[in-house]
């Protein structure tokens, strides 16, 4: 079983960014950018101008995580940027999702949405079926190392089968403690794209290559266990 890996760039070393690009362009499916606006969460991260910036220096796509009140007032600046996938919360775009989706996918990018935990999948029914990608958070949203919701695994199990019934397009995406702990339970559901933060790959007592390895080699054992 086969899973694609998207790592958080909150949580890499901003001392080191260059090095880290280099190694993820190797590496990495995706690299994913939280852009949160002290409203819809209560954090600050990064920004239009950070993607800007990274765009020359890697040639995987860009995932961009809009956790913010009004993701209209974001989208031309990421797409301008550079970003290559746009996101929005399904909670914050629902009173005008067409016209939101239509316009990222005029914008020639991927469109996704993301819902939080308390959020039941039929939010987003009526437009399933134009996404490229659905991102499960498994924590609630804006900030790192929040424990795994394990409620969120039905909820995963039921994107994967009407994904499978339908033959939906869309990425199955996990935001939240992908980790040892999670990384069977995940896979064992359909998770097709794990957002890797604090607790699966940044390690302060880890480089980042040997991070990476521990990660794909517990990743790896993970989805053996299924298969057998």
């Amino acid at each position: 079983m086969q899973c694609r890996i998207s790592p958080s760039l909150m949580c890499m070393d901003l001392m080191n960014i260059k090095e880290q690009l280099m190694f993820f362009n190797q590496h990495a499916d995706f690299l994913h950018v939280d852009i949160m606006d002290g409203h819809f969460v209560k954090n600050i991260t990064l920004s239009a101008f950070f993607i800007e910036q990274i765009k020359p220096y890697t040639c995987i796509p860009i995932d961009v995580h809009l956790m913010v009140e009004n993701p209209t007032d974001f989208i031309d600046q990421m797409a301008n940027a550079g970003a290559d996938f746009i996101c929005p919360h399904a909670e914050t775009i629902n009173t005008n999702a067409f016209r939101v989706i239509n316009h990222i996918h005029q914008l020639n990018k991927k469109v996704g949405v993301v819902i939080n935990p308390a959020t039941p999948i039929e939010y987003i029914s009526q437009y399933i079926h134009l996404l490229d990608k659905i991102t499960v958070m498994t924590v609630d949203p804006g900030y790192a190392g929040q424990p795994f919701i394990p409620e969120m695994l039905e909820k995963i199990r039921k994107l994967s089968e009407l994904k499978k019934k339908n033959s939906f397009k869309f990425l199955i995406e996990v935001d939240g403690s992908c980790n040892i702990n999670t990384y069977q339970q995940l896979l064992s559901v359909g998770a097709e794209v794990l957002i890797m933060g604090s607790s699966g790959l940044f390690k302060k007592n880890l480089s980042l290559e040997n991070a990476w390895q521990k990660m794909s080699f517990d990743i790896n054992n993970a989805a053996k266990n299924i298969n057998q």
